[in-house]
């Protein structure tokens, strides 16, 4: 049994064969996290993870499925936080994952320097130049818009966390792909792997997928790119694999 609240559903996360607790008006996870969470390098057998901007932990939940990892999820929100921890009690596996209740820039003082294997990110993309911008729902707003977070606090916490030659891995906007680069570089992590996502063939890409090295020497690769929706307006078959296990 969960204890669903408000307008919350349980969602299935079908290629994991596992549930997640959802709300539309308070936190609905993104093809983003999806795509982040496939796309990180994680170690198969043992280690420590850290999630930093969780949610309501979708990125913890999906990488359960890859590693047998310990993995932590951070999350600044009471309200995510606490949908994040009935959904790993739902799917019993509190025995490897945890989720903190906190600002991410704390975390390497409270967790301690260079602890972890892997820090992944999905921070929020958007920075805020006006009011009118921001959504008035204050839980999507803080989860969007740099408010509470900017990507240089994501970034520098995330060299803070990690070990040397650990790897962290963001999903972000290509319009920040300069940014995300100079801040790694800035905060010692070498970019080796980037991967731009496409709505469709001949559109513009509108997500970016960066895995950096921890003091890594330089070498990036650009890997095929990620295209979402065919001209049907269907999931490409590569999508489906990732969203559907097919």
């Amino acid at each position: 049994m969960v204890n669903l609240k408000e307008d919350e559903r349980l969602d299935y996360l079908l290629a994991e064969n596992l549930r997640i607790i959802q709300s539309p008006s308070v936190f609905a996870f993104s093809l983003d996290a999806v795509l982040l969470a496939r796309f990180v390098y994680v170690p198969i057998q043992k280690g420590n993870i850290i999630d930093l901007c969780s949610g309501n932990g979708v990125i913890p939940l999906f990488l359960s499925a890859r590693t047998k990892a310990t993995i932590t999820g951070v999350e600044i929100q009471e309200r995510l936080f606490d949908m994040a921890i009935r959904s790993i009690e739902y799917n019993g596996l509190e025995d490897r994952l945890q989720m903190i209740h906190g600002d991410l820039k704390d975390i390497p003082k409270q967790q301690g320097f260079g602890k972890y294997d892997v820090v992944t990110c999905n921070p929020p993309y958007f920075t805020t130049s006006s009011k009118q911008e921001i959504n008035p729902n204050e839980h999507l707003a803080i989860a969007r818009h740099e408010l509470l977070c900017t990507l240089e606090d994501a970034i520098k916490a995330s060299s803070q966390l990690v070990r040397q030659g650990g790897k962290v891995a963001f999903v972000h906007r290509p319009g920040r792909l300069m940014d995300i680069i100079t801040l790694m570089r800035q905060y010692r992590l070498e970019p080796k792997r980037i991967q731009f996502v496409y709505p469709k063939l001949g559109k513009e890409a509108n997500t970016i997928l960066v895995e950096a090295i921890k003091d890594g020497s330089p070498d990036l690769k650009i890997l095929p790119p990620l295209i979402v929706y065919n001209e049907a307006d269907e999931y490409t078959p590569e999508i489906r694999g990732i969203l559907y296990g097919e």
